[in-house]
């Protein structure tokens, strides 16, 4: 006892002063019901993690699963047009109600709390962080089996913020085969493993170009290495997606939700066994 740091998280004694790791977990909204919690990850922005968001809703949706889409990109928030979704999110004494895209999958985003969607959001970091909390805590998720949370790239404010506030399930890492974001995903790895939040696997974007007419693929970022560092950390590669002209005006044009292919499937039955 003489040589107590008082930081019982490395110590292995068993003293009447000791006392349990703080959770810093916040409760949701007393009307949501939700089942799974999976955050999605990139170590840097570009790499296509919105669309793998929704694209994994719109396969879970498919799957018969009752889906939520969280979007804690605050000051870069996308989902909304990838889904269409335009105009204010409605609220009651109760909370905040999610805005339902056309197929029936419940979205939060800050642009359905802006004046105008186009409006900047230019805030510090820790009222960017105490808006996600917000999202969780404020917004009724009604009988959601899977709620998807869209994080901003990189390990910072927000990313911190989700893993120590909400009861994260487990990520899913997205990255691209250029050598510079391999070694980014590396550093997502390691922050994952730090605060202890389950890893399901990598999603790789932009894989290849695939010719319409040959039906070739073309490597336009080189050979990948995503193999190597999903080895390396014993982590499955869950999915590798084209450069696909159509996935682009799916997004673009609001349409995700009617995408056609099945690159996504593993991942969503890799989250639906969890």
């Amino acid at each position: 006892m003489n040589e107590c740091t008082h930081d019982c998280s490395s110590c292995g004694s068993d003293c009447s002063s000791r006392k349990e790791a703080q959770s810093f977990i916040e409760k949701p909204n007393q009307m949501s019901k939700i089942g799974k919690v999976i955050g999605i990850v990139s170590g840097k922005g570009g790499v296509g993690k919105t669309m793998v968001s929704s694209m994994l809703a719109v396969s879970m949706q498919r799957a018969g699963k009752n889906v939520g889409l969280l979007d804690a990109d605050i000051t870069g928030p996308s989902v909304p047009k990838a889904f269409g979704i335009h105009g204010k999110a409605d609220a009651c004494e109760f909370g905040i109600i999610p805005t339902k895209s056309k197929m029936g999958i419940d979205v939060m985003s800050i642009n359905l709390l802006l004046e105008n969607e186009s409006d900047p959001v230019v805030w510090r970091g820790p009222v960017i962080a105490g808006v996600v909390k917000q999202f969780w805590t404020d917004v009724i998720w009604k009988d959601v089996d899977y709620l998807f949370v869209d994080m901003p790239p990189g390990t910072g404010d927000v990313p911190l913020t989700v893993f120590q506030s909400l009861p994260i399930d487990g990520i899913v890492i997205v990255t691209s085969p250029q050598e510079l974001v391999s070694m980014i995903v590396e550093k997502a790895v390691k922050m994952a493993k730090l605060m202890n939040i389950p890893i399901i696997g990598i999603v790789e974007n932009m894989s290849y170009f695939e010719c319409p007419d040959c039906k070739k693929k073309h490597k336009i970022f080189g050979d990948s290495h995503i193999e190597d560092i999903a080895r390396e950390y014993g982590i499955p590669v869950l999915a590798q997606i084209p450069m696909n002209t159509e996935l682009a005006k799916h997004c673009d044009n609001g349409t995700i939700e009617l995408y056609e292919g099945d690159w996504i499937d593993p991942a969503t039955n890799q989250i639906l066994n969890l």
